[in-house]
């Protein structure tokens, strides 16, 4: 029983861990950003989820968000800024219980920056024009795809349906 639980919380840890990271040498502190505004300001144009997620860096509940199962035809955009972002074209489904795409829109949109925090060391998404966080990129996305699995929270995202 206790080797049973044992188990099952190391499953559970592990789980946690890798859902939505990994590594990469950039920071944000390196890197200068067009769109810059005060956590107030930000406040005034974002939704409460929005400005945790993106401002402070948190995460939403997985299969519990706006877009995990989302299965329209559009494009998802920054809840910041309206920056186009990813296409339905490019999403998949991870069962991560999060927004997965196989790529960015477009090259140069988003930047993989070095995420340091809860004890891990994660390649962190973040949006070029403004560095808010929109969620991390893994190594484990379909392989006839390029391989990689950038899981992203639906707070950071808004749908325009095709």
């Amino acid at each position: 029983m206790m080797k049973s639980l044992l188990s099952i919380a190391v499953l559970i840890l592990f789980v946690t861990v890798t859902s939505c990271g990994q590594t990469n040498s950039k920071s944000t502190k390196a890197l200068t950003f067009l769109v810059q505004k005060s956590e107030a300001e930000w406040r005034k144009v974002l939704s409460p989820i929005a400005f945790e997620v993106m401002v402070k860096r948190g995460t939403e509940p997985p299969f519990r968000n706006a877009y995990n199962d989302n299965h329209q035809k559009g494009i998802y955009v920054s809840a910041a800024t309206g920056e186009p972002l990813f296409s339905s074209e490019d999403k998949f489904e991870s069962g991560s219980g999060w927004p997965s795409f196989t790529k960015a829109i477009k090259a140069g949109v988003i930047t993989v920056v070095t995420d340091n925090s809860h004890g891990m060391v994660r390649d962190e998404v973040i949006e070029t024009k403004t560095g808010l966080h929109l969620g991390h990129v893994f190594d484990d996305g379909p392989k006839d795809k390029g391989g990689k699995r950038y899981c992203m929270n639906s707070a950071a995202l808004k749908f325009i349906k095709k």
